[in-house]
């Protein structure tokens, strides 16, 4: 099954003029969504040559496929931070993200994009759901956010037991967005090239980025890929890969008023998006991390349920998924890949708020190459000694790698040789040959076998019911049927294999 967002379809995609990704530039900007785009239109705004260059299309990866809540009031994720760092760093957090909020609608407005402003909700059912809360409440004000309030009530067609209510947060579709951060920076005399997937990145003033058929330098290179795409300062450890579903319905009237987010598992993300033929209703949730043993299509079929026994009425028109990642310490991390050096500099780990993050990480690295300053920066700094209060979390999201590395090398092994055919949309990892271990699946009738092992860092991906992907559980890289790079880390697709 295909499965395409509301955005990718209302905002459809030219095939690529096929320019090259070579040249000597001043920036370097690897991946084409929300910080790569903004950061390509501050740059180039100041007077500097910038190349951006996209493995895909513009707005391919989880921009094109967020809900697009431009929001101060993001689920739990304060009081998660504060469970981790002191109050200053929460009031950065919050300056941070309250500067971007107002950098999208001056930009918004400005260029003539759509944005809505809604009231925010994160609701609890349950008396877990209310500590949370009630603790989220807090957080928000000990960071300073003191429009935050409680309500007992919002309107939903279902009882809640409480919610915290932000008043005028922002909403927009996201790839109208990056259309329009597109042209700013093309218009101020930046570079976009797309289908042109970045192999290599190496040297040091300049530094050399390779794709599959041009080399590029640049005097400093961004890589805006979310989880950066080079291994080098161990960003892979320090996240975990988290996809959830979004799904579109028509209805006969607006069915909510406002973006909500539950805090009780499992998640239920809802907002409107107005379109000419009257308002969509958007639902979203059902996260796991990729590569899991659960079926994503029960995960979406679940989605449809909920929605169905809530909005009867609504009559579904997409159905899509999003990637993200959320880093151990709480932050963001947005700055140099390695300490000591500026030339290669990194941003992502938005915990599914890159729409807010994913600015301010853009308005950060403008700031470091411009000899800028903001104050609130700080707080996103890779290698601070903040890094610390990750510690448990990277031991344990470390210790899952592991023991997902070891068993599904094991998997195989108890399930030797080739066995039967895979039926149509489905596939499977076996051991049918002295070696590694072989993913064979059935697509449109084609039978395809590549190998199971993850170009990342090894580990054995499992068939994703839904996408019909690849998915590797240790990092999140997804592959196509034969083979092909659908999300990284991974550079490089799974190695193709003979028919027997």
């Amino acid at each position: 099954m295909a499965l395409t967002s509301v955005w990718r379809d209302r905002n459809p995609r030219p095939d690529p003029a096929g320019a090259a990704a070579s040249g000597e530039w001043d920036v370097i900007v690897v991946g084409a969504g929300i910080t790569g785009l903004t950061t390509a239109a501050l740059l180039s705004r100041a007077g500097k040559s910038v190349l951006v260059v996209e493995a895909r299309r513009v707005g391919s990866g989880t921009t094109g496929a967020s809900t697009a809540k431009v929001s101060q009031l993001q689920g739990t994720q304060y009081s998660r931070i504060s469970q981790r760092h002191p109050a200053s760093v929460l009031r950065q957090y919050a300056d941070a993200n309250t500067e971007a909020m107002e950098w999208v609608t001056q930009f918004c407005d400005h260029h003539g994009v759509d944005l809505q402003r809604r009231p925010a909700y994160v609701y609890a059912t349950s008396d877990s759901g209310v500590r949370s809360i009630r603790s989220e409440l807090d957080a928000l004000h000990r960071a300073g956010l003191e429009s935050a309030t409680w309500v007992d009530e919002a309107p939903l067609p279902y009882p809640i037991s409480g919610a915290v209510l932000m008043p005028d947060q922002r909403q927009v579709d996201p790839l109208e967005l990056l259309d329009a951060l597109a042209a700013d920076a093309t218009a101020h005399g930046a570079t976009i090239v797309e289908s042109a997937r970045v192999r290599r990145v190496h040297g040091h003033r300049p530094v050399r980025v390779s794709t599959e058929a041009d080399e590029a330098t640049g005097a400093t290179v961004v890589i805006a890929t979310n989880m950066p795409i080079l291994d080098r300062g161990g960003f892979f450890a320090r996240a975990e890969p988290a996809r959830s579903y979004g799904l579109a319905f028509r209805t006969p009237t607006q069915a909510v008023d406002g973006m909500y987010l539950s805090a009780d598992s499992p998640s239920r993300s809802l907002r409107d998006a107005p379109t000419d033929g009257g308002s969509l209703l958007l639902v979203g949730g059902n996260g796991h991390k990729p590569g899991a043993a659960v079926s994503e299509q029960s995960r979406i079929d679940d989605l449809r349920a909920w929605t169905r026994r809530h909005f009867p009425d609504a009559q579904e028109t997409h159905a899509w998924s999003a990637q993200d990642y959320v880093p151990t310490r709480g932050l963001p991390y947005v700055g140099p890949i390695l300490p000591g050096t500026d030339d290669v500099l990194v941003a992502g780990g938005y915990s599914k708020w890159g729409m807010t993050n994913g600015v301010a990480a853009a308005l950060a690295l403008a700031g470091r190459i411009l000899g800028g300053h903001q104050e609130w920066a700080s707080a996103f700094e890779p290698w601070s000694t903040r890094e610390l209060s990750g510690l448990p979390g990277d031991l344990r999201v470390n210790a899952e790698v592991g023991f997902e590395m070891t068993t599904g090398w094991i998997r195989p092994l108890l399930r030797p040789g080739a066995g039967s055919p895979p039926a149509e949309g489905a596939g499977s990892v076996r051991l049918d040959r002295v070696g590694p271990p072989t993913a064979t699946s059935r697509v449109s009738g084609v039978e395809r076998r590549v190998s199971a092992v993850c170009t990342h860092l090894g580990g054995v991906v499992r068939w994703n019911d839904a996408e019909a992907s690849w998915d590797c559980p240790l990092h999140g890289s997804r592959f196509g049927p034969d083979g092909d790079v659908l999300e990284g880390p991974a550079t490089c697709g799974l190695r193709r294999l003979a028919a027997d």
